[in-house]
């Protein structure tokens, strides 16, 4: 039997950045990982650190992402130091692209929208013209189509597998527990905490956090809890090294430290099939050169597909059991824009109870599910 803190359930850039978080703050913590068999949405990550156009519908989400990019910086220097790995953090700015006058309308209105929301506090992005946009990507000229576009300093990217890896690398380096290949299976209250079962071993914690991504779906119920999550398919394609000549990250375009070209995104609902489909790509890649022309010319040397984990309107959820008090559950598609805030404020509410202001809006409450705090 392994004693601890807290045991958390989910090796994924969510779970890790909450378990080295909670280690930091000095608890003696466990992190439970499936391994690579899991469906890993990091492995399909953009990298991006964003904040433009999130939280429209739910403030507090808004004000979360910007939060959290705030923090980043400090975030992305503290893993360098205690893992040794370079995550390739960039906080330049990021950009959205409009292609013509009927997307630049609906970017108006959403920032609009957005703006009206944040009432008071503002909300710090910028519309954009053509020539605007061209002046921030000097050497990727656009293509015919663009019509402008947004702006945000608050927006960055990172390499998403570095990321895992220095998360990983700096709980271990602090003190934590990991154990890769340790499925957990069952989940029972006890008076003084929680049991967990996991590839033939028993676990034992005063408290428990659950962040496996799509294993909260069967893991939640032993807790007291429904989550309602679903997986989307999102496909990647990669091209081959070029010179740096993109400095800012685009939606759905992005020049990866490595000199690679990233490409996305999609969005499918097809359950959990993680395989990439020719007509998917085709659209991917149609839409990204109308875009940039210039990226016809690279050779494209790898895809993937993987799935994202989203709640029914694509907000986290963060919630205590009521009845399973000490049994936490935490799930969120923007695991990368959210790691800093996950390791800091999400880490010192499971270890302190000091709650982030107005965070009962992240209740699965709203979803009125049943049996929910």
């Amino acid at each position: 039997m392994v004693q601890a803190d807290v045991v958390v359930i989910g090796g994924g850039i969510i779970g890790s950045a909450i378990a080295y978080g909670l280690r930091s703050l000095g608890c003696d913590v466990v992190l439970l990982d499936e391994g690579d068999v899991a469906l890993r949405a990091a492995r399909g990550n953009f990298g991006l650190v964003w904040v433009q156009g999130k939280g429209l519908g739910m403030r507090r989400y808004a004000e979360w992402a910007r939060q959290s990019a705030d923090l980043w910086p400090a975030f992305a220097d503290e893993l360098h130091a205690r893992s040794g790995i370079d995550v390739a953090y960039r906080k330049d700015g990021g950009l959205m692209l409009c292609l013509g006058e009927d997307e630049l309308n609906r970017r108006r209105w959403e920032l609009a929208q957005l703006t009206h929301q944040a009432g008071p506090d503002g909300y710090d992005c910028t519309l954009l013209d053509r020539q605007q946009v061209q002046e921030l990507i000097p050497d990727a000229p656009l293509g015919d189509e663009v019509s402008g576009g947004s702006y945000s300093p608050h927006d960055g990217d990172c390499n998403p597998l570095r990321l895992l890896n220095a998360v990983h690398h700096a709980f271990r380096a602090v003190g934590g527990q990991y154990r890769p290949d340790h499925r957990a299976e069952t989940i029972t209250r006890e008076d003084d905490g929680f049991t967990v079962t996991a590839n033939r071993t028993v676990f034992r914690a005063a408290k428990l956090v659950l962040a496996a991504g799509h294993g909260i779906t069967h893991l939640a119920p032993q807790i007291g809890l429904q989550v309602p999550i679903h997986p989307e398919r999102g496909q990647v394609l990669v091209t081959e090294r070029v010179r740096p000549f993109l400095r800012l990250p685009i939606n759905g375009i992005r020049q990866t430290d490595e000199g690679t070209i990233m490409l996305g995104s999609s969005a499918e609902d097809v359950g959990f099939d993680e395989r990439t489909t020719a007509d998917t790509m085709r659209h991917i890649a149609d839409r990204n050169l109308r875009a940039l022309p210039c990226l016809r010319h690279l050779r494209l040397n790898r895809v993937w597909g993987a799935l994202r984990v989203l709640t029914p309107d694509d907000f986290p959820v963060y919630e205590q059991s009521v009845s399973h008090p000490g049994a936490y559950v935490a799930t969120s598609h923007s695991g990368v824009s959210l790691a800093a805030i996950h390791a800091g404020p999400v880490a010192r509410w499971i270890a302190d109870g000091e709650e982030p202001s107005e965070f009962n809006q992240f209740s699965t409450k709203r979803f009125h599910v049943s049996g929910t705090a």
